[in-house]
């Protein structure tokens, strides 16, 4: 699969088959990922890979009862007041892999630099028939004395990119993209 193919049929996957996701193509998967550019070379980046799912189970948990205690009810949609609330759901979706992708410099451009990084690992998933999702809500209770804690993170680490990482059951359909907005100058 070519680049262009990887980026147009990317998407954000919830569903995930049983089968594991193998150390090897794990660590090609954080090789595409520092390969990405950081400002002014300083590659802040570090991964924390989490494939035990009870320890996934309790990380959920924990974010889900951290997200309704500390978020203002209207900040939330109910959609995801109801998903949080529900003990059945999962953030994690069940995935059989966690990718944290955390920065451990302090780096006016941290969360850019990792924020690349995690581009670079989803495009490279998507080529290698992995699905992936940044799950977004971790990442506050995942930046908590508790959460860090919990993935043994130092107290200054700077957690930026939980993606879970998996076979997808089926590709989620293209969603329709907006025209892009640009302003021509000169």
């Amino acid at each position: 699969m070519d680049i262009r193919e990887a980026i147009y049929t990317r998407r954000a996957v919830r569903q995930f088959s049983d089968q594991a996701v193998d150390e090897a193509t794990i660590r090609q998967l954080i090789d595409a990922a520092i390969q990405a550019p950081s400002a002014v070379n300083e590659q802040p980046w570090s991964f924390v890979v989490v494939r035990e799912q009870a320890l996934l189970d309790r990380i959920s948990d924990d974010t889900k009862t951290y997200l309704l205690r500390t978020t203002p009810v209207g900040l939330l949609s109910p959609h995801i007041r109801e998903s949080l609330s529900d003990p059945q759901s999962q953030l994690f979706y069940h995935a059989p892999v966690l990718i944290l992708i955390a920065s451990v410099a302090d780096s006016a451009w941290a969360v850019e630099d990792c924020a690349l990084a995690a581009a670079n690992l989803m495009l490279a998933a998507r080529a290698a028939g992995l699905g992936t999702c940044w799950i977004g809500l971790a990442q506050k209770w995942l930046a908590t004395p508790q959460g860090k804690a919990v993935l043994e993170l130092p107290p200054d680490c700077l957690p930026v990119a939980p993606i879970i990482v998996g076979h997808p059951k089926s590709w989620p359909p293209a969603v329709p993209r907006n025209e892009p907005r640009i302003h021509w100058v000169g």
